[in-house]
């Protein structure tokens, strides 16, 4: 909840790998394939200028990411506040391991994006490895299962398919267990 990676404090980036290394450590005794992470990144806290959350970021995912190699284990970064996915790829770009990519949270993009879904997902396509799937009204982040809300799923799917998107994990991000039935219902039908 209160980690930030890309922080300016020293102090606050090494509680943040602790917790992390931690997080990998237990995703390896269960023998996890992929953990997803938050980037920390808000344009407001940075004053717009993803470069210097970039360059601390890069200090904080170094031994986390040689971790994760270690283990076998995959590292998402998933889109939180993100209103476009350029810090995302920047940061794929500079960590450079095929054990780190990206997690794109439909919810979260329905929330805060703006801009277009398949400009979205040409960007981060080539660094793909999780999809969180939920829907919302376009206010809040309720995590109710998809066709329930306005974000188009439909699109995200042939969107995906455009870009040969594929071998990604993909999660139902809805919060009970009828939820989670009607979700699964609806990405069989689709």
């Amino acid at each position: 909840m209160d980690l930030s990676p890309g922080a300016v404090d020293p102090l606050i980036r090494r509680v943040t790998t602790e917790r992390f290394s931690r997080t990998l450590d237990i995703a390896g005794l269960l023998k996890a394939g992929t953990v997803v992470f938050h980037s920390g990144y808000e344009k407001w806290k940075y004053e717009h200028n993803p470069r210097v959350w970039l360059d601390n970021s890069l200090r904080t995912w170094e031994p986390v990411v040689t971790q994760a190699e270690s283990l076998g284990i995959n590292i998402a970064i998933e889109n939180i506040f993100e209103e476009e996915p350029g810090n995302l790829r920047m940061l794929a770009e500079a960590v450079s391991s095929g054990h780190f990519g990206l997690c794109f949270d439909s919810g979260h993009f329905n929330l805060f994006s703006v801009i277009p879904l398949g400009e979205w997902l040409g960007i981060i396509g080539p660094y793909l490895l999780e999809l969180h799937i939920h829907d919302n009204n376009g206010t809040r982040d309720s995590h109710m299962p998809p066709d329930d809300g306005v974000f188009d799923f439909r699109a995200l799917f042939d969107g995906l398919e455009a870009i040969g998107a594929d071998g990604f994990v993909t999660t139902v991000e809805t919060h009970t267990i009828d939820d989670v039935l009607r979700s699964m219902g609806f990405l069989k039908r689709v």
